[in-house]
């Protein structure tokens, strides 16, 4: 009988253990937070008067890190049971496994954007005017945070999705 695994290589039995599972909740909190702090940081000071520069983060700055939180939200709410279990399409209520990788990529898509946005944000509006770099951190403070919020929702995903001895899957 043919395996169903991706890769033949076994996965190491420490993977799934409540303390890996409770660390990597941690860790995405800890990067979520370090890339919120790293564009509030460069926000706080492209307003400040040490600034030395008439640019400033505006709204257009903000954009694709809402997209980023907006896709890790979409990405993180899906359960990673309703990926599988689906033969056929259906458009009504049980043709679940579609609809939540259809949702799935709707979230990796707004995380993609977020971060594209914000590279381009960057070019746009920091790179191509030759800014020298005080000014030039804007864009990439917001750069780092857009990445470190998908870092964080790839380790969010992979750590609340792993199984553990004390899981139990209850269904009616």
């Amino acid at each position: 009988m043919p395996s169903h695994r991706l890769f033949q290589l076994p996965k190491p039995q420490w993977l799934n253990s409540a303390n890996m599972r409770t660390s990597g909740v941690y860790l995405s909190g800890a990067l979520f937070a370090l890339g919120l702090f790293f564009f509030v940081d460069a926000a706080a000071y492209s307003h400040s008067p040490k600034n030395g520069s008439d640019v400033h983060i505006k709204f257009i700055d903000w954009i694709p890190g809402i997209c980023s939180t907006l896709g890790m939200l979409v990405v993180n709410s899906i359960d990673k049971t309703r990926l599988t279990g689906d033969d056929g399409f259906s458009y009504s209520g049980n043709g679940v496994a579609w609809k939540a990788k259809l949702v799935l990529f709707l979230g990796f898509a707004l995380m993609a954007g977020g971060l594209a946005g914000s590279v381009t944000v960057m070019v746009l509006k920091y790179v191509v005017p030759d800014y020298p770099f005080p000014t030039l951190y804007f864009g990439v403070a917001n750069v780092i945070a857009n990445g470190l919020i998908m870092l964080s929702s790839v380790v969010l995903w992979i750590s609340q999705n792993m199984e553990d001895d004390y899981t139990y899957n209850l269904a009616l």
